[in-house]
């Protein structure tokens, strides 16, 4: 597995983990100046936004990705896959999501994301 894919591979799960336990602080570090997100509720929101979406308390618990397609393509790569968790009434639910990540000075940071429940 070549480095990149071994960092984006880490990334993805980094991603993940940090929207299941609202820290902000690691998605300060690892988003673009320039990302956005469109939500699953059709919302597009900015990079400040985003922080400010993630600092509230999720109702969904047990977030996990599986079937993770990682392309990489020179400086630009983007990850898709699919997600299993459960919802606020203990229903278990899934989504997809998919990931633009852009390598700027050596690090990978996310640009874009795109969320569906």
């Amino acid at each position: 597995m070549s480095q990149d894919m071994e960092e984006l591979t880490a990334l993805n799960r980094d991603y993940v983990a940090s929207v299941q336990n609202c820290d902000v602080k690691r998605f300060d570090q690892i988003l673009a100046p320039e990302f956005y997100c469109s939500n699953p509720d059709k919302t597009l929101v900015d990079r400040a936004a985003f922080l400010e979406q993630t600092a509230r308390p999720i109702a969904i618990r047990n977030l996990r990705e599986q079937d993770v397609i990682i392309r990489i393509m020179g400086d630009f790569a983007i990850i898709h896959a699919a997600t299993s968790y459960t919802t606020a009434d203990g229903q278990q639910a899934t989504g997809r999501y998919t990931d633009c990540w852009s390598k700027k000075n050596g690090r990978w940071l996310a640009v874009s994301a795109h969320v569906s429940r």
